[in-house]
């Protein structure tokens, strides 16, 4: 009985499968059947066409042997015919979809029909009797026509089906539904109901891109933006328009004039544009309550893997210096086949070198890190981009478990370390000045002396700005790490120390807080006005750490050329406005105070010591005389003992004796006006002004 019911069931199943396939064969032979009749009435229409064409030069230069004539026609005619068409059929003419047809398909068909056109006048020459014969200009004059007119019924296909719901369009598309097949409304309004109000925008830019996308938006009826006017410095394009839209010049597109169209976003499309040239046009601009927004690649994307589109301006834009790429072929040589321990490498800047050293395909990548989240999120990112080909290994460690630690190196043996382990959050470790030289501190002790205990070939260590003449427990911290790694310096293992400024969207950075604070409407807060910082991206900051480290020889302490600083005031005003809003009317910008430990400005180099340069005109080696190893053990235990204590003042006192340029940061801010960054700062605010 079961066995039957079986049956009964496969028998069910295999009927089903069966009708399905019926029915998608069934389908195909009705789209077959359809693309054939769409075809063959188009050649229909093409060859009318060119039968219209040859009685309208018979018209026009009528044969004074009129029988010969006749005669001749009908052969011309066949003769064209099979010329056309046939080398139509072979350039595939008639397997395009016109209503979708671009410039490579009309230029298919206009070399399709000089082909034809040739062949159709030499065969004429050597098969027809001379009395048949027509001449070059008339034959020129129907390929041409014949040619124009196929032409001119596509585009008019075109039109029809996409974009004009005007009346005069409404009745040519009743009278041409027959053939076309097109319904009596506009492709993009059937079955609309309302149409929504687009946005009106003007392209800065006027060259191939701006053109391409103006002509992207005004040609797809569901874009929402519409497209009013160029904005360009060519004087032979200003005055003029591009496919109906005008070109304005820079001293013409004032507000009052962009507002007559109105004008309600503005929109570069620059690619190639330098960052003193965007910087002021988005000074030009950024007061006439426009919206200002790009079209170009987004900044995390490649041009390979990505694609041009609208977007807000990126925070890394809004620091207008271009973007610095640091890597090159001998770096990728250096750490090629390498096995790679990184710590801290679930962190943002960590998680950045796992990703530029899994491009370098490296024998093998150590992610060593105590917050497991990171350190998963970064494994689980790096094996699906690159699967079995890249061996990742992942080490749930405290930096300050110095045994942890040994059993790690142990049983890897690293080539090459990259220490990104750091407590970084200046506020945090003014209120935790135990806790931030523990694991700042004898954190790094900790990996240094593994390195050098199981035969490191190149350990480099992640500092900072904060570390040159620092103001808080933090930077202190950072610059006595430094002056750590400098001190082994002629080991087996080569030493060495990179520093460089705030980096864009790390954790803890000011750029999140900021968004944050205009999403809930404001305030946006900052701690003063005149604060300034030099920024830099964190695939940058990354690079950076790669070059100095491959190009490292022992016991030197890179910088990078960061350019201007950077006002915070001005940055939180530039995202207030990128955001829709007006800063201190829309979204107000409030001060808090410097916090503890916090400067107006940060320096880069000890001003005191030398500076060379390197193969890398944006890299630079400070001189750094590196202090005794004896030395550096004295004061290692000043702070041991003081952090035994477990007392933060002691902690406090104990680094400033250790760390001899780190001052309260009243002594710094005092004096700070006078300070070559916040010079260097005003007067690039002088220059914007």
């Amino acid at each position: 009985m079961a066995f039957s019911v079986l049956m009964i069931k496969n028998r069910i199943c295999d009927g089903q499968r069966r009708k399905g396939k019926n029915d998608m064969l069934q389908e195909n032979r009705q789209a077959e059947q359809s693309r054939q009749n769409h075809k063959i009435k188009l050649m229909l229409c093409d060859l009318a066409l060119l039968l219209f064409v040859d009685i309208l030069m018979l018209v026009i230069y009528p044969s004074e042997d009129e029988p010969l004539a006749t005669v001749a026609v009908v052969l011309q005619s066949l003769l064209g015919i099979a010329s056309i068409f046939g080398w139509r059929s072979l350039g595939g003419v008639y397997r395009q979809i016109w209503r979708y047809g671009g410039t490579m398909a009309y230029m298919q068909m206009i070399l399709m029909d000089l082909l034809a056109g040739v062949t159709y006048f030499a065969a004429q020459s050597l098969m027809m009797p001379s009395s048949y014969k027509i001449s070059f200009v008339r034959a020129l004059c129907i390929v041409a026509l014949n040619l124009l007119f196929c032409m001119t019924i596509r585009f008019v296909y075109q039109y029809l089906y996409e974009y004009n719901d005007s009346k005069v369009a409404d009745i040519l598309r009743r009278v041409t539904a027959g053939f076309t097949g097109l319904s009596d409304k506009p492709h993009y309004a059937r079955g609309a109901q309302n149409i929504t109000p687009k946005i009106n925008i003007a392209v800065v830019g006027a060259g191939r891109v701006g053109v391409m996308f103006a002509e992207e938006l005004a040609n797809n009826p569901r874009s929402a933006y519409r497209p009013c006017c160029f904005i360009d410095i060519d004087r032979e394009k200003i005055g003029r328009s591009i496919n109906g839209i005008p070109v304005l010049s820079e001293e013409e597109a004032t507000q009052e004039r962009l507002m007559s169209f109105p004008i309600q976003e503005i929109v570069f499309a620059l690619p190639k544009m330098q960052a003193d040239r965007k910087k002021e046009l988005y000074d030009l601009y950024k007061h006439t309550g426009c919206k200002l927004k790009v079209y170009d690649y987004p900044l995390t994307q490649t041009v390979e893997n990505g694609k041009r589109s609208m977007r807000e301006f990126d925070i890394e834009e809004l620091l207008f210096r271009q973007p610095m790429e640091f890597t090159d072929d001998r770096t990728h040589a250096y750490y090629r086949g390498k096995s790679v321990l990184i710590s801290g490498g679930g962190g943002s800047i960590g998680s950045e070198l796992c990703r530029q050293i899994a491009k370098m395909q490296p024998r093998q990548l150590i992610i060593l890190d105590v917050y497991e989240n990171g350190a998963y999120d970064i494994q689980q990112e790096l094996r699906i981009a690159y699967g079995v080909t890249l061996d990742i290994r992942v080490e749930i460690v405290s930096v300050c478990d110095s045994a942890a630690l040994d059993c790690v190196f142990e049983r890897y043996h690293p080539d090459i370390v990259l220490h990104a382990a750091a407590h970084k959050h200046v506020p945090l470790m003014e209120h935790n000045c135990c806790e931030a030289v523990k694991n700042n501190v004898f954190g790094t002790l900790n990996i240094v002396s593994s390195s050098e205990r199981f035969g490191v070939k190149k350990f480099t260590m992640i500092s900072t700005d904060k570390a040159v003449n620092p103001t808080n427990v933090m930077g202190a911290t950072k610059r006595m790490c430094e002056m750590i790694v400098l001190s082994r310096s002629g080991s087996s293992t080569n030493f060495s120390a990179t520093r460089f400024g705030n980096v864009l969207g790390s954790n803890g950075s000011v750029i999140p807080l900021f968004k944050r604070q205009i999403a809930a409407g404001g305030p946006v807060t900052l701690t003063d006005r005149r604060i300034i910082r030099y920024f830099m991206t964190i695939p940058e900051a990354s690079q950076l750490v790669l070059e100095s480290g491959a190009m490292a020889k022992d016991g030197e302490l890179y910088v990078l050329d960061m350019g201007r600083p950077v006002r915070i005031l001005e940055l939180a005003e530039s995202m207030i406005r990128l955001s829709g809003f007006e800063p201190y009317r829309d979204i107000n910008i409030v001060e808090t105070g410097l916090r503890p430990g916090e400067k107006l400005y940060e320096e880069l180099l000890i001003k005191t010591e030398e500076l060379t340069k390197t193969d890398n005109r944006m890299i630079f080696i400070e001189r750094d005389k590196p202090l005794s190893r004896e030395e550096i053990d004295r004061k290692l235990e000043i702070l041991r003992k003081a952090v035994e204590t477990e007392d933060d003042e002691k902690v406090r006192r104990a680094m400033k004796r250790v760390v001899e340029t780190y001052h309260a940061p009243e002594e710094v801010n005092c004096s700070a006006v006078e300070a070559d960054e916040m010079q260097l700062a005003g007067s690039r605010e002088d220059c914007a002004g």
